[in-house]
């Protein structure tokens, strides 16, 4: 089982084992980030057709056997952060991008209050401009302590837990949307909507 996830899917019967793990990053670079690196094209909201994703990955090649629907909807189905959606024979990633898409979000109420975590070396800067995409295409929040640790841990040195008051953002004219169960989006919090909460000690 990965760390805070649930354990990756089982392999197919009879086929050749198949790292899921390897095929969820290919899956999440193709529709967050590097789209014409397989070939394909994706619509304004992000998606493309599944079979399109599935022949395209399989040209890349590197599998230890052709790549099937169902492989693709094992990691939909059994990936521990909820990356992708699928509907009507397409498939997207709820959040993650580092390209502009037209029609990726849909602006939704949230939480009344939502976390941020990041490293302290930030803090003065987000502090002073409020939290930007950066090198994404929106703000990722999270809706409890437990996994904005998780997400600020990432950056090393010491996490510090911003607490963002969505209500009021929301209130005051600041768009949300939502990226999957545990995952709030946003263009971008102004600083007085933000307050400093809790802190780690630095990382070994």
């Amino acid at each position: 089982m990965r760390r805070g996830g649930r354990p990756m899917p089982e392999q197919l019967e009879g086929a050749p084992k198949l790292n899921y793990v390897s095929l969820s990053k290919a899956m999440s670079k193709a529709l967050r980030h590097q789209p014409e690196r397989l070939g394909i094209r994706l619509a304004p909201d992000g998606s493309v057709g599944l079979d399109e994703l599935m022949n395209a990955l399989n040209r890349r090649g590197g599998w230890p056997r052709a790549l099937t629907e169902a492989d693709i909807m094992q990691v939909v189905e059994h990936g521990s952060k909820q990356r992708f959606a699928v509907e009507d024979g397409r498939i997207r990633a709820r959040y993650g991008h580092s390209i502009a898409l037209d029609e990726a979000y849909v602006p939704a109420e949230p939480p009344a209050v939502l976390y941020h975590g990041t490293s302290q070396r930030f803090l003065d800067s987000i502090l002073d401009e409020g939290l930007l995409p950066m090198d994404r295409q929106v703000v990722h929040l999270s809706t409890d302590v437990e996994t904005a640790w998780a997400v600020g841990r990432r950056h090393g040195g010491k996490t510090v837990i911003l607490t963002v008051d969505a209500e009021r953002a929301a209130r005051e004219g600041i768009q949300f949307y939502c990226g999957n169960d545990s995952t709030w989006l946003a263009d971008r919090v102004p600083a007085r909507y933000l307050t400093l909460g809790q802190e780690t000690a630095t990382q070994e």
